[in-house]
């Protein structure tokens, strides 16, 4: 049996198997059937873990695809991408190990570039859930159109990371994967390869995966000087190469301070900016 779509999962020691149970179960029981999900599993992991991905191993759509020592996200990205352009698949969607993709997202987003044949990759709606799955009762809607991607991407990245599913021919119109040397805001720098090779961007407006916001958000995921200057150091270019303008830079600047401020400071600010 062919399919026309890869899904693309990746996980590591620290996912919780909860969560990863509800991710893949997420993805297993959509509407829309022609896919394969690649589950990359980054490094070593438990026992635990092990026996969530088993239970799924003899669906003859799900592969583990499993590597020794833990990379990080872009560059196991890479290598899920490089079997999937291999393999022949002309599109793949994203997914992440602790959010849950509604029942039609995938069916959503496939008619919709297919009705779209200039879009090169579609995002959606995401609405949030506590770290017990429980409704955040907050929905974050992004543009819709190519234009409205662009001017957003000034402030804010156009689509959330795990709802996207592109084209094969995003890639090929930038010439390369994801920056490898990224270990964080690897989806801010592709947007900006794509913007700058001409890519269009686009969003459904339907809800179409849940976003768990847990407490690393804040306290791991993006605390710290170090990364504070390297997402500033990137906006700037950004905002400079795409001409965004003075806003944007001052936007910037907005940013790297509540990056550095402590998080209960960063968790107001989400709520004022998000």
């Amino acid at each position: 049996m062919t399919f026309s779509l890869a899904v693309l999962l990746p996980l590591y020691a620290k996912d919780s198997p909860d969560w990863v149970h509800q991710s893949i179960s997420s993805i297993i029981n959509q509407t829309y059937r022609d896919f394969v999900l690649f589950v990359g599993v980054d490094g070593p992991i438990d026992n635990d873990l092990e026996i969530i991905l088993q239970s799924f191993e003899k669906d003859q759509r799900v592969r583990i695809i499993r590597f020794e020592t833990n990379r990080g996200l872009a560059k196991v990205l890479n290598d899920l991408l490089t079997i999937c352009f291999e393999q022949g698949f002309d599109y793949v969607a994203r997914m992440d190990a602790d959010d849950r993709s509604l029942p039609d997202r995938l069916e959503k987003q496939m008619e919709y570039l297919s009705n779209h044949p200039d879009v090169d990759v579609v995002g959606g709606s995401i609405s949030e859930i506590d770290e017990d799955g429980f409704s955040r009762n907050k929905v974050i809607v992004y543009p819709e159109t190519p234009d409205g991607c662009r001017a957003f991407f000034a402030r804010r990245n156009p689509h959330a990371h795990p709802a996207v599913l592109f084209r094969r021919s995003f890639f090929d119109k930038i010439g390369h994967l994801y920056r490898p040397e990224y270990r964080q805001n690897q989806d801010t720098m592709l947007w900006y390869d794509g913007f700058m090779a001409g890519t269009r961007n686009a969003n459904i407006p339907d809800v179409v995966l849940e976003f768990r916001i847990t407490n690393s958000l804040f306290k791991k995921r993006r605390n710290g000087w170090a990364f504070a200057k390297k997402q500033l150091t990137d906006r700037k270019l950004i905002n400079k190469d795409l001409s965004y303008g003075l806003f944007a830079d001052i936007y910037g600047y907005a940013m790297f301070v509540m990056l550095i401020s402590p998080p209960w400071v960063k968790k107001i600010a989400y709520k004022v900016f998000r």
